[in-house]
């Protein structure tokens, strides 16, 4: 058996001072009486016992009972009656930057069924439990969120969800799964963070409220409220619900939505679903089609009777569409349909369509021809739609593809069904342009009928169907019979091509002679003119000779007279002096006068008589005059005038022989026939 060590007197004495004190230590701490919270970190009292009782109704004691007080216990030292609290220490509130926190209260007014978030028109106070209740605080997930900061709240009768914990006096297992589930809905719907909505996104929200009054009979989009700052229940893109709910507010998907920007949104009030914006480009405008709106009349008359056109903000086909740009346009509350302005064209091929894809289900029209083939036939229509008429087009016919398939596929296709039944297929081949341009007039009136602008129709090749070879083989004939067209057309050509090669060798000939033509021509002009000059010469000659040959014959014609009348007169002088001389001799005389007479006579008589003496005389003087002229006895060039006329001239030789030879006719014949030489002017 160990025996205990010896202990001075003043070590019991310490021992006997300690013990008490460690007693009294040990109980004065299990009795609560003094407690120390740190700054960053608060205390929540559990009442144990209280002369007032227990808490009859609600779980926070407002008047004093046993049970959690509403007021916290902030940092440094406290005292309090022994054994009567329970001090339940709790980290701040921390709300980091950027993010948000939800709140549950465990104590307050039960919800009503139609309600599902608590109101906090009046308790809004989340640090103020006496306050919060006292003011009608509902209990339950609450409306209000909290914001960035540090909040000192009773976590016994609140609850803190956050990104980073659960602030919160855990009370049972139950409780806890239950806050768990909460915070992975609020997680799923990314709550809490804000909502952010960028600008190079091209995203707009579509906003789903899941408290608030139901919407009416009929409705499926809530419509906009208190969206204007200058109102007083300005909720500010559904911050606030509460303002929301007091402006009148209906939960569901609302028609307001949310642009470019933050917004710290309770999602567990509003969920939000980020949709595209609605771009409408260039060369298309959108009709609207709304599923909301107030009951409008119908602007399209009474004519017109293929839906409703309404004004803008109506339920029905807004008359006006949307021109090209960016719209936050909620997609659930109406529907834009894209009709194109620039022409577009429709395609009626099976392999080929537009990037539009308006023709994707369209393909050749099969044809019956006149001569029983059953050509396909492709075709390209050019269609516009007047931006204007674009509601009217939908309003009748839903969209542009309907239209396309379910109006103009069938009219088009029967149109040209109808034209392949009057033609041949040659003819429908040769006679493309006709009736290319005919079917564009006549069906552009059709298309007017629908609101649309026809602007043209273009035909392509008919071609045949699978398996078939008939049409193939007449395209043969065809190509065969244009062959020998345009061989025929190929040797006029050439043969003309050679005609025109000769001419051109014949004018490149000329060209190379022309100078040697035009010298020859030179040269006769020249001599040509040297001749008429030598004509008029000679011509100017011959009248100088004409003339001097009258003067000289008629000076001889004179010398001769004046000769024979001088010898006259002489021999009538010597007779007459015979005669004076001596009549008495006058028979001797006169027998000698006679036989001188007689002997004279027959003298004269063979020498041609006295007018042949006188032209001898004249003729040897005429030979006198040409041999000292040396002119030639033949003129070279003949001037004489025509027989008969008035003012003819005989030659001057012609006038001589004429003289002699009418003088020895007239000596053998009677004197009377002798000419005489008459002078004319």
């Amino acid at each position: 058996m160990e025996t205990l060590p010896y202990l001075s007197p003043m070590e019991w004495m310490a021992i006997e001072i300690a013990v008490p004190v460690i007693v009294l230590a040990i109980l004065f701490r299990l009795s609560g009486v003094i407690r120390y919270i740190p700054n960053d970190r608060l205390g929540i009292l559990e009442k144990l016992w209280s002369f007032r009782g227990s808490v009859e109704n609600g779980f926070i004691a407002l008047n004093r009972e046993a049970g959690f007080q509403p007021e916290v216990v902030r940092g440094g030292l406290h005292f309090f009656m022994p054994f009567q609290y329970s001090m339940h220490r709790a980290d701040l509130v921390t709300i980091p930057q950027g993010q948000i926190g939800y709140v549950f209260a465990r104590d307050g007014k039960p919800l009503p069924p139609t309600q599902t978030l608590a109101s906090n028109i009046e308790a809004d106070d989340f640090q103020d439990v006496r306050g919060f209740l006292t003011k009608g605080g509902q209990k339950g997930p609450q409306r209000k969120i909290l914001r960035e900061g540090t909040y000192a709240i009773n976590l016994a009768q609140f609850i803190v969800l956050t990104a980073q914990s659960t602030y919160a006096v855990n009370l049972s297992s139950s409780e806890q799964k239950l806050f768990a589930d909460m915070s992975k809905l609020i997680t799923e719907r990314n709550g809490f963070e804000p909502v952010v909505i960028h600008d190079a996104e091209d995203m707009i929200g579509i906003i789903t409220i899941h408290d608030g009054p139901a919407l009416p009979d009929g409705e499926i989009i809530a419509p906009t409220v208190a969206n204007d700052p200058k109102d007083p229940n300005f909720h500010n893109n559904f911050q606030d619900p509460e303002k929301f709910l007091n402006a009148g507010g209906y939960r569901g998907r609302q028609l307001q939505v949310l642009a470019d920007g933050s917004y710290f949104l309770n999602r567990i009030f509003a969920t939000v679903e980020l949709v595209e914006k609605t771009i409408i480009d260039v060369g298309t405008v959108g009709v609207v089609v709304s599923y909301t709106g107030r009951r409008g009349a119908d602007i399209s008359g009474k004519s017109y009777r293929h839906g409703e056109l309404v004004e803008t903000g109506a339920r029905g086909v807004w008359s006006t569409p949307l021109l090209p740009g960016k719209y936050a346009f909620n997609t659930y509350a109406g529907n834009i349909v894209i009709v194109p302005t620039t022409n577009f064209v429709l395609k009626w091929t099976k392999e080929q369509f537009g990037e539009h894809k308006l023709d994707e289900n369209l393909s050749e029209v099969s044809l019956i021809t006149k001569d029983a083939f059953e050509p396909m036939l492709p075709l390209s229509v050019v269609v516009h739609i007047d931006y204007m008429k674009a509601p009217l087009v939908v309003q009748r016919f839903g969209d542009i593809k309907r239209l396309v398939e379910q109006t103009l596929d069938p009219m088009v296709s029967a149109y040209f069904k109808n034209i392949a039944q009057t033609k041949t297929l040659i003819q429908l081949l040769q006679e493309r342009s006709d009736i290319q341009r005919k079917s564009g007039e006549e069906m552009r009136e059709k298309f007017a009928s629908y609101s649309l602008e026809l602007q043209e129709v273009l035909i392509g090749t008919p071609r045949a169907n699978n398996g078939q070879n008939s049409i193939e083989q007449i395209l043969i004939q065809l190509r065969e019979r244009q062959i020998a067209v345009e061989k025929v057309e190929t040797y006029k050509l050439q043969e003309a091509a050679a005609i025109q090669e000769r001419t051109l060798r014949e004018k490149e000939a000329l060209a190379e002679q022309q100078a040697k033509i035009t010298t020859s021509a030179l040269t006769i002009e020249i001599s040509e003119n040297e001749g008429k000059a030598q004509l008029a010469r000679t011509r100017q000659q011959a009248e100088t000779i004409q003339v001097t040959a009258k003067a000289e014959a008629e000076k001889v014609r004179l010398a001769g007279l004046g000769e024979a009348d001088r010898i006259k007169a002489i021999a009538l002088a010597d007779a007459e002096r015979i005669k004076a001389t001596g009549f008495a001799d006058a028979e001797k005389v006169r027998a000698v006068g006679l036989a001188e007479a007689e002997a004279t006579e027959k003298k004269v008589a063979a020498f041609g008589g006295p007018d042949y003496q006188l032209n001898s005389q004249v003729l040897m003087r005429f030979a006198e005059a040409i041999e000292n002229g040396r002119l030639p006895l033949v003129p070279q060039i003949q001037v004489g005038g025509a027989g008969g006329e008035k003012g003819a001239t005989n030659g001057l030789v012609e006038m001589m022989l004429s003289m002699l030879v009418a003088d020895r006719l007239g000596r053998q014949g009677s004197p009377a026939a002798v000419p005489v030489p008459i002078e004319q002017d």
